[in-house]
């Protein structure tokens, strides 16, 4: 008989229930039964008992919020009678004990990766366009048009095909409304077979900011040249801006003194004329592709792997389902000696104490603690708080507190110890979970992952969201066979089968890593990479949740 609710933590006072419940319905759960006094939709929650006003919510075993006035058992949890509550945290003396899974099916088991001088194995072979100032925007983007379709990395040809038809109908004088949409056109074959993508990093800063604007910006444009699945650099500078060319080469070379990749660099203002400038960065941006076009996948230990998790458009399932799948997957991965990275901070509220008590020392411990209070003060600074982190559309699928959305996203990471925590821009180095500091939104929290050394990320969504990263390819996992049915376009995994009970939670990650390994061996292309999804926005350190 398929379940109606779930108890995720033994601790929990309220249930979740897994379909729409009606008024009156009655549910056995743990040999009690539950009178349903409100409609509860599927993903939202019902109080197990009769509280009072001030009474404490648990959920995930932890306090996620505070009744505001008398409730009885069997009602829907909502933003007008919960609000968020958070316990204190701080360091302490903890014995943290991690129960690794088994690995030793995937014992001898690799992945076909491109391999980097410095030791690093890449995902994917990118040629990347770096503007230093938003001034170079526009040239980037005639750089664009011109290599794309020519060079066999354009994904709009079907449209370009249909605004086609639509201009010959318009020029003819016919019916627009009858002109039919081919959903698939032809793509040209790829130039060059071993060059999976030509990505650009246009954003707005640079300059007009403040210095310490683009001097972390000079860190993350440095990060991403120097990352795994970068394998040559074009730098399209105007001359006059914050951001050098010199602060940039510092902060490259600071990463990794023998830094051997092609870098080409322009300058517009010491360039004849805008067509020169363009005309030199094709030229020996092609001859650095033919350069690259000759590396070639190996094989490579899964050791060499390093994974983000994160997730966005979440809700009530989020938690139960893709959030733990992926979360098994993250364990497997760190016993298996691979790297993976936590990050959004605002999305940590409420599991505080659980990532402190999972710290390998004192010094990571105090460093998240440092790092949580001054972002949270930040935003109480400016009226806002991390208690508001939650969007409509979270609220709406059952995510009524930060506590409940945080407590649910922080199983995307599994149980392991963490190793290390990660300021913005700060690049990995240790094999096993490291956190790291970066807003909740999407793209600013993919940009600061890829940052730090993501060679995939793993993206898990309950309402669907079209985001990907330009060097870091995004798996997509749904959370719920609805969504993954519904937008099958832009999901890749479907972990609704443990909402159905026909997977566990540990068969859908294993189901994870096997995906996982044929995207890093380039045997699959997630659906993010297939759409061109390069979304890329820096962090300004200003009040982002």
């Amino acid at each position: 008989m398929k379940k109606l609710v779930i108890k995720i933590n033994h601790a929990d006072n309220v249930l979740v229930a897994l379909q729409d419940l009606p008024t009156g319905t009655l549910i056995l759960h743990e040999e009690n039964t539950y009178v349903i006094a409100d409609e509860i939709p599927a993903k939202h929650k019902f109080f197990m008992h009769d509280m009072k006003a001030g009474d404490e919510v648990v959920m995930y075993g932890v306090l996620v919020g505070k009744v505001q006035f008398d409730v009885k058992a069997g009602m829907r949890m909502n933003v007008d009678n919960t609000k968020h509550a958070a316990e204190p945290f701080a360091y302490r003396n903890f014995d943290y004990k991690w129960n690794a899974p088994d690995v030793h099916k995937y014992a001898d088991r690799s992945f076909n990766g491109y391999h980097r001088k410095n030791g690093e194995v890449g995902t994917a072979n990118y040629w990347l366009f770096i503007p230093t100032v938003f001034c170079e925007n526009r040239n980037l983007d005639i750089i664009k048009e011109s290599l794309y379709g020519e060079l066999g990395y354009a994904v709009g040809d079907k449209y370009k095909s249909y605004t086609h038809k639509l201009v010959q109908a318009f020029e003819n004088g016919e019916d627009i409304n009858k002109i039919t949409f081919e959903p698939k056109v032809n793509r040209p074959n790829r130039t060059f077979k071993n060059v999976d993508g030509i990505k650009f990093l246009t954003h707005n800063g640079g300059c007009g900011g403040t210095r310490q604007d683009a001097d972390t910006l000079s860190k993350l444009l440095a990060a991403y040249a120097h990352h795994p699945n970068v394998a040559g650099i074009t730098v399209l500078s105007l001359g006059c801006q914050h951001l050098q060319v010199a602060d940039f080469k510092r902060d490259l070379f600071a990463l990794d003194p023998d830094f051997d990749k092609p870098l080409l660099i322009f300058e517009q203002q010491k360039a004849q004329s805008e067509e020169q400038l363009i005309q030199n960065a094709i030229r020996n941006t092609f001859e650095g592709l033919m350069f690259i076009n000759k590396q070639e996948r190996k094989a490579a230990p899964l050791s060499k792997m390093c994974v983000g998790v994160k997730c966005g458009g979440s809700d009530g399932f989020s938690g139960i389902s893709a959030n733990p799948a992926v979360g098994y997957c993250a364990d497997l991965l760190v016993a298996l000696g691979a790297k993976v990275l936590l990050a959004e901070f605002p999305e940590l509220c409420g599991v505080e104490q659980e990532m402190i008590d999972r710290s390998v020392d004192q010094a990571t411990a105090e460093k998240f603690i440092r790092l949580m209070t001054e972002y949270d003060d930040l935003a109480h600074k400016v009226g806002s708080g991390f208690y508001m982190n939650p969007s409509p559309g979270n609220i709406k699928d059952g995510l009524i507190t930060d506590a409940i959305k945080s407590a649910g996203a922080a199983r995307k990471a599994g149980s392991s110890p963490i190793v290390d925590v990660l300021d913005y821009t700060e690049p990995v180095t240790k094999p096993g979970l490291s956190l790291v500091c970066t807003p909740g939104n999407d793209v600013e929290a993919t940009t600061g992952k890829a940052a730090a050394g993501a060679t995939l990320i793993l993206f898990t969504t309950g309402l669907g969201t079209p985001t990907g990263n330009p060097v870091c390819p995004t798996i997509k996992v749904a959370t719920n066979s609805v969504l993954a049915n519904r937008m099958s376009d832009i999901i890749d995994i479907d972990t609704g089968p443990v909402i159905n009970g026909e997977k566990t939670i540990n068969e859908m990650g294993e189901d994870i890593l096997e995906y996982c390994i044929k995207v890093a061996s380039g045997e699959e292309m997630p659906k993010a990479v297939q759409l061109n999804q390069d979304d890329f926005i820096p962090w300004k350190r200003g009040v982002s949740l």
